[in-house]
């Protein structure tokens, strides 16, 4: 299996006053750029042959300027990577742009629902996705990465990731806390962070 670099996106406002951003478009924060910055130079010194290296990120915009800042840091041009929409976060269809606060004194039944069962209960409205949704995309990609390989993506792919290595309940994968100054080496059925 080839080594797979797995980062999540730096810190967005919304991140930091827990916003439900899911496949919303919002910009990197101060603190986000740091951390990129932070996950670029640990990346510089582990990656020696990055022309080897495939580079990819969700087409949104917060990942791809953690990948262009990561990229930097790394001594690499900023715009040399790709993206694929499979990386995408999962998309909380109504319910993005909300805090979880703000959903449960409007719609309790749907959310307390949510929180039941995460791993199966697709979020309302057009578009919306459950974790298992979002782990067969996930998943998929994994299976077809053939080469070492650094991506940018998003909390709730890199659950479904994390949750596959290392056999979790599905109950417990929506619960996994990603860190955003934190890469995620995946190799054969296991994951380092550093």
């Amino acid at each position: 299996m080839p080594i797979i670099y797995v980062i999540r996106h730096g810190q967005t406002d919304w991140n930091a006053t827990l916003r439900l951003q899911g496949q919303i478009d919002t910009p990197l924060n101060e603190t986000g750029r740091g951390q990129a910055k932070r996950n670029g130079q640990v990346l510089a010194d582990l990656v020696a042959n990055s022309q080897d290296f495939d580079f990819v990120a969700s087409p949104l915009g917060r990942t791809r300027e953690t990948m262009e800042i990561i990229r930097s840091n790394m001594g690499l041009p900023a715009a040399g990577y790709r993206t694929d929409d499979v990386l995408m976060e999962i998309h909380f269809g109504d319910w993005q742009g909300s805090t979880w606060d703000e959903l449960r004194a409007e719609h309790p039944d749907e959310v307390a629902a949510r929180f039941d069962d995460p791993w199966n209960t697709v979020a309302p409205g057009p578009g919306g996705e459950s974790f298992a949704m979002v782990s067969a995309r996930a998943l998929g990609w994994l299976e077809s990465v053939e080469q070492d390989t650094v991506v940018v993506t998003h909390g709730g792919v890199i659950r479904c990731v994390m949750g596959h290595i290392e056999q979790m309940p599905e109950r417990k994968i929506p619960l996994v806390e990603i860190r955003q100054d934190r890469i995620h080496v995946v190799g054969e059925n296991r994951i380092q962070r550093l």
